[in-house]
């Protein structure tokens, strides 16, 4: 199989699996909180990612190590902290939207700081097609449209966030180190960057209410480890191969994916409206992200 294929399936992998965790999040959220939910995956998804590569690392160079610290807080601080954050003040479907927006962004900052990445008017088209989409996904047939400032702001800043850690992967990629140690050595800043946010955030700590709850703990160690060490793990490896820019084109189909896994688990209806916007988002990636 060619390496491209390969990103190919790791970048849908990723979207796939991104697309269900709402389900497990939404499962937890009865026993604990969306704070606690966020500490236990990546410190979950760190110990994994020390099992899966058990060898002490660190980078050759000094100056390499703010790349690393740079995904972490990124990647994985900033950018979670904004979105759950934002899903307190605005619409989900708002925040679903705008964090789409994150292949725009990500096109924006790779042509500024790659120079290997170049914008082509198929991009473009293919954003605004798949964006008309993933509105339509979201939205499902429901005219609900309300502006908070506040929660769209940082449901924006979310999407230049992640378009962020896009770059500075694709820089990092070019250094050659492995991707289950880069991967682990992202979380490692990330956790150290989120530690001091769980005092103000509410930050509880009764683990005992995980452990007690079989169903709690198997959710908790799919986000962990499957939608956490193994995702990131895909992602990194996807855009290395693939690039930033078409790799990030992925992230169109993760409202999709969200509003099939609603349908098939959670027996939640579709409309014509969110079916014509599913074909619409997926035709939209597959212009944006041919080469």
């Amino acid at each position: 199989m060619k390496a491209k294929t390969k990103g190919h399936l790791a970048a849908l992998f990723c979207a796939f699996v991104w697309g269900t965790t709402f389900i497990s999040t939404k499962v937890l959220l009865e026993t604990i909180g969306p704070v606690e939910i966020l500490f236990y995956r990546f410190l979950l998804g760190y110990g994994a990612l020390w099992i899966a590569y058990p060898k002490r690392f660190s980078p050759d160079k000094r100056s390499h190590e703010l790349y690393f610290l740079g995904a972490g807080i990124t990647g994985v601080t900033i950018y979670y902290l904004c979105e759950n954050v934002a899903l307190t003040y605005t619409l989900a479907s708002n925040v679903s939207i705008i964090v789409s927006t994150a292949p725009f962004f990500t096109a924006v900052l790779a042509w500024v700081f790659l120079k290997d990445e170049k914008l082509r008017a198929r991009f473009f088209v293919g954003f605004l097609v798949a964006l008309v989409g993933v509105s339509m996904v979201t939205f499902n047939g429901k005219a609900v449209v309300k502006v908070n400032p506040l929660g769209d702001f940082l449901a924006i800043t979310a999407a230049v966030v992640w378009a962020a850690y896009s770059v500075i992967v694709r820089k990092m990629s070019l250094l050659g180190y492995p991707v289950a140690a880069s991967t682990r050595r992202i979380f490692f800043y990330g956790i150290i960057f989120m530690i001091p946010l769980l005092g103000p955030m509410g930050f509880k700590g009764d683990i005992r209410l995980l452990l007690g709850e079989p169903v709690c703990l198997g959710n908790m160690i799919f986000l962990g480890i499957c939608a956490g060490a193994l995702c990131f793990a895909a992602w990194n490896y996807a855009v290395d191969v693939l690039g930033a820019v078409v790799s990030s084109n992925y992230i169109y189909a993760v409202p999709v994916i969200t509003v099939a896994a609603s349908m098939v688990v959670l027996k939640e209806p579709i409309t014509v409206m969110g079916a014509a916007g599913m074909v619409l988002t997926i035709a939209g990636l597959a212009v944006s992200a041919k080469q």
